[in-house]
């Protein structure tokens, strides 16, 4: 997993992490931070294996810590966060090793992870995403502006 720790220790990784804890300071409703990052991680990789898919793990990981890094930029330029994200895991992936090839799949699910497509990086991700948010949970869940067919309302096994 170097290749991900040197994700997490990059300097523009770094930097609009910062950006997005503080437009997120005061947020009621999910926040976009590691905590989220990870768990999106892990049940893509849990996913990944019970469905036989086989990325391997390193790409899942750089997928989830990157897919919401953009939101650094929503706040601040209103560039949409699937692009901004997208924009900036082509220049974190860049100085953190990764293959032209490795990096083509990661950008290509972080700026569709949004869509509906059946790709299935992009379909995995969003799932993941999705089930990262414990809505049944949350104390914000009547005053959220997601649809109710984006929210998280139970456990899924």
């Amino acid at each position: 997993m170097d290749r991900i720790n040197l994700i997490l220790n990059n300097k523009v990784f770094l930097e609009n992490y910062k950006i997005i804890e503080k437009y997120e300071i005061d947020r009621i409703f999910c926040k976009h931070n590691l905590s989220h990052f990870l768990d999106v991680a892990r049940i893509m990789y849990i996913k990944n294996l019970e469905e036989k898919i086989n990325f391997k793990k390193d790409i899942i990981y750089a997928i989830a810590l990157l897919h919401d890094i953009g939101r650094s930029l929503e706040y601040t330029k209103n560039i949409k966060h699937n692009k901004a994200s997208k924009d900036l895991a082509l220049i974190i992936l860049s100085e953190c090793n990764f293959s032209e090839s490795e990096i083509e799949i990661i950008v290509s699910s972080i700026i569709a992870h949004n869509d509906f497509d059946h790709i299935v990086i992009n379909k995995l991700l969003r799932e993941a995403d999705k089930l990262s948010r414990n809505c049944f949970d949350c104390l914000s869940f009547k005053d959220c502006n997601w649809d109710e067919e984006r929210k998280n309302k139970g456990i899924t096994l």
